[in-house]
């Protein structure tokens, strides 16, 4: 028998090989694929491999995907109402925010300057006995400059507040004192008058002129838009501001235009900017991203684990096919590469129908949530937990080709070492399988 089986090497080493990845190399590996009954248990395993790769592909991309819109949105959002610049007094008050707000629009790069007064309240109205609100002073003409308010007003118009008789309120939190466009909310500012038994609180009520609707259900919950004039009046600002924020055309160049608006004020000021103001938070949602990565990346190493079991069944089970290969004039790296298509090709298609899952999927994400939502009866994404009012998916294409990169690799990784196994068995140790 050994004696047969050296001559049987010599004779197919004697015969030519084919070249690599041949019509013959990749019509058996297709062949293989395919199982037939007594196979059918190979077959599940493969089946799996292929669902798991696909299913994890497609988590990879839809919770990236969820994640950056989640992150633009919260920008957006963010930026959309608060300036990418905030100017603050250090030896003497704003009381010049006029000549300043002008100095800072010809900044190149600056396409809005904004003075306000902000201050704490206690709102109520109909419905509630109370909730705190944050009121921001600020003038007609830069109102309607702010396309994220003057751009979503559900309710009512600004005439009012043009005339600074009126006030405009959040969606939510009209909602949570039962008012609306036309009525009247109290407002109640510690920081009132002073009498001879001490500060007494200021009320005063307020026509709503208007209810307006961000999407982001932190600031629609509780801001409220006043003219600064009466704003400057109520909490005893007369004639100063507080800030004086600025809009510019790129947030990201807030380094390089720092010089010059600090050169444009022509006094000492203190400047933050967006990023200093909301680093903790847009910190933790990086860290969150790169963590989910890590561990919705086990799904596909798992799946691809799966490849494996089922690659080396297959080389058990086709024991006396590889060795009549081998009799045929097969070399090793043909029986390598036979084996290594025919796990590859799992993670392949795997890896294609998992990024069309993912697609589909972020393309109607919010009709997804709506309908298990209807489903459950319960509310998905609550915008009360969740800050925004509709779930968000945006895709980048950097990151799903990573995605797709990494399946792949993984897939192509645990391939190698059955078909490795494979190629190294000779027609006599071939037989033994059976």
């Amino acid at each position: 028998m050994a004696k047969a089986a050296k001559v049987t090497t010599q004779q197919q080493d004697a015969v030519p090989s084919a070249r690599a990845f041949s019509v013959f190399e990749r019509m058996v590996a297709w062949r293989y694929l395919h199982s037939r009954r007594k196979e059918a248990f190979i077959s599940v395993i493969a089946g799996f491999s292929f669902v798991g790769i696909m299913l994890g592909v497609a988590t990879l991309i839809i919770v990236m995907a969820v994640m950056n819109g989640f992150r633009t949105e919260l920008i957006s959002r963010i930026l959309g109402i608060n300036g990418h610049m905030i100017i603050q007094p250090v030896d003497q008050p704003l009381n010049d925010y006029a000549q300043l707000a002008q100095k800072f629009s010809a900044v190149p790069g600056v396409t809005m300057a904004l003075p306000l007064v902000e201050g704490q309240a206690l709102a109520s109205g109909k419905q509630s006995a109370g909730s705190g609100a944050l009121v921001r002073g600020i003038r007609a003409e830069d109102l309607e400059k702010l396309k994220a308010v003057s751009g979503n007003i559900r309710s009512g118009n600004l005439t009012g507040f043009a005339t600074g008789d009126g006030v405009l309120v959040g969606s939510r939190l009209a909602a949570s004192l039962g008012l609306g466009a036309g009525d009247r909310i109290t407002l109640v500012s510690p920081e009132g008058d002073v009498t001879p038994m001490g500060v007494s609180p200021r009320v005063k009520s307020y026509t709503i002129s208007g209810v307006f609707e961000i999407g982001m259900s932190e600031y629609d919950a509780s801001i409220i838009y006043m003219p600064l004039a009466e704003a400057q009046a109520y909490f005893n600002a007369d004639g100063i501001v507080q800030s004086i924020e600025l809009f510019l055309a790129n947030p990201d160049l807030v380094d390089q235009l720092r010089p010059k608006i600090e050169a444009a004020a022509g006094r000492q000021i203190f400047i933050t900017d967006w990023r200093q103001r909301n680093q903790t938070f847009f910190s933790a949602l990086q860290v969150e991203r790169n963590v989910m990565f890590m561990i919705l990346t086990l799904i596909v190493l798992v799946a691809a684990l799966n490849i494996i079991s089922g690659l080396i069944m297959l080389v058990k089970d086709k024991g006396s096919d590889i060795a009549i290969l081998r009799t045929m004039g097969a070399s090793s790296g043909s029986i390598m590469r036979i084996f290594f298509m025919t796990g590859a090709a799992i993670g392949i298609v795997g890896t294609i129908a998992g990024v069309a899952l993912g697609v589909v999927v972020c393309l109607n994400i919010e009709s997804i949530r709506q309908f298990f939502s209807w489903v459950s009866g319960t509310v998905l994404f609550d915008p009360e937990l969740y800050f925004l009012s509709q779930l968000p998916a945006e895709m980048s294409f950097g990151e799903t080709v990573s995605v797709v990169v990494m399946a792949l690799t993984l897939s192509f990784l645990a391939t190698i070492f059955p078909a490795w196994r494979a190629s190294r068995l000779d027609p006599v140790q071939a037989l033994r399988y059976e």
